[in-house]
């Protein structure tokens, strides 16, 4: 399992999905925001972890059965009874939305467990109790028919797909207001740090614009406003 310092953790609870969309197009990385994914409840604080892959292929209807659920290795079963605390159980569900990835039984057994979040580019039932977990739940919206109508899980802890998103095992998962964004493992520590001091320049400069400042010069800061930042940045130590 990956583990990320705290200290970057404790950045990525800060920052916005928006300035690390940013910070990842400084870097090459176009397709890191999930499509379609929104959270289903309103939560205090960003959803921060890395990820634990579950990966669905179409559902076949001589396979997927009700009774299927009984054997402890079904995959979605297992998925829910290993993911590690702090992580974030990532579902793959090809964006088919019409049919649950989970229900309050099973999110509410992750919740227990002490996972940071479920994300998935699929539905969820009972929509309304699960949005009231302190656990974030992150869907593409309510859909009441089981997962069997048309997914059938496979494995966990491969590279999958949610939202048209790459996910890799590891891969850092931080959901907000807007939705899911993914950073590469490697890059997550630079990127926290980085995007932890945009936020603090952007904090100042709406300030300037709040008080009448023009954009030009202004955002983006030209040398004359980084200055001023940096000065400002001094005094407060």
């Amino acid at each position: 399992m990956t583990d990320y310092p705290d200290a970057c953790l404790a950045a990525m609870r800060r920052v916005s999905t928006a300035t690390l969309t940013t910070a990842l197009f400084k870097r090459g990385l176009r397709n890191v925001f999930m499509r379609g994914v929104r959270p289903l409840g309103r939560y205090g604080a960003n959803m921060v972890g890395p990820a634990f892959t579950l990966r669905n292929i179409p559902a076949r209807e001589d396979l997927d059965r009700v009774e299927g659920f009984a054997n402890p290795e079904h995959p979605q079963r297992k998925a829910i009874e290993t993911t590690p605390a702090g992580h974030v159980l990532v579902v793959d569900c090809r964006g088919e939305a019409h049919a649950a990835s989970g229900g309050e039984i099973l999110m509410t057994r992750l919740a227990v467990r002490g996972a940071a979040g479920m994300v998935s580019d699929g539905g969820i039932r009972d929509s309304s109790p699960i949005a009231a977990l302190a656990m974030p739940v992150y869907c593409a919206g309510p859909a009441a028919p089981l997962n069997l109508v048309v997914h059938h899980a496979t494995e966990m802890q491969v590279p999958i797909g949610c939202g048209g998103v790459a996910v890799y095992p590891g891969d850092l998962i931080v959901g907000d207001t807007d939705g899911v964004v993914v950073v590469p493992a490697h890059l997550a520590g630079e990127i926290a740090a980085e995007a932890d001091e945009q936020e603090r320049m952007e904090a100042w400069v709406l300030g300037r614009i709040r008080d009448g400042a023009r954009l030009p010069g202004t955002y983006p800061p030209d040398a004359a406003t980084r200055a001023a930042y940096a000065a400002w940045r001094a005094q407060q130590g």
